[in-house]
């Protein structure tokens, strides 16, 4: 049997105006994500759907879990390979589109990483890593669109 692995998070719908979802704009899309002994996380939804922009939306939530993965699935990976890195950086985007019925979906990330390695020896290894980097990534294994990458490799100054 494979290693199986739980996760719980709690999630309280703090938006209820007084009226409940009496009417779609008599709401408010405002939650809270917990799990215990961490932070709390302040969600809304994206602006366009009368949400927070404070506040970090679902949307925004995937693609930082995309992000987190490739990097710490990347970091194992270099340190298997004898790469020492000592920057990582990345700008990921995505794009979701809306469907007729009032619901959507992503239809691709772009992961940006700016990964900034010990030693010019180094460099070659360190580009090639990230299709590694990806395959062990549990979150992009899960979703069903692309997860592209544009990296960008760099030597310590």
């Amino acid at each position: 049997m494979k290693n199986a692995h739980r996760y719980e998070v709690y999630l309280e719908w703090t938006g209820n105006r007084g009226t409940g979802t009496s009417a779609y704009r008599a709401y408010g899309r405002d939650h809270l994500v917990s799990v215990e002994g961490k932070h709390d996380i302040e969600g809304s939804s994206d602006r366009v759907f009368f949400g927070d922009r404070d506040r970090w939306n679902p949307e925004e939530l995937l693609l930082t879990a995309l992000s987190q993965c490739h990097m710490l699935s990347y970091l194992h990976v270099a340190t298997n390979h004898g790469v020492v890195v000592v920057g990582y950086t990345d700008e990921p985007t995505g794009v979701m589109e809306e469907t007729g019925n009032g619901g959507g979906h992503f239809t691709s990330v772009t992961l940006r990483p700016r990964v900034t390695v010990l030693e010019p020896g180094m460099l070659e290894t360190a580009k090639s890593l990230h299709h590694e980097a990806s395959e062990l990534c549990f979150i992009a294994s899960s979703v069903n669109f692309p997860v592209l990458h544009e990296p960008e490799t760099f030597v310590v100054a």
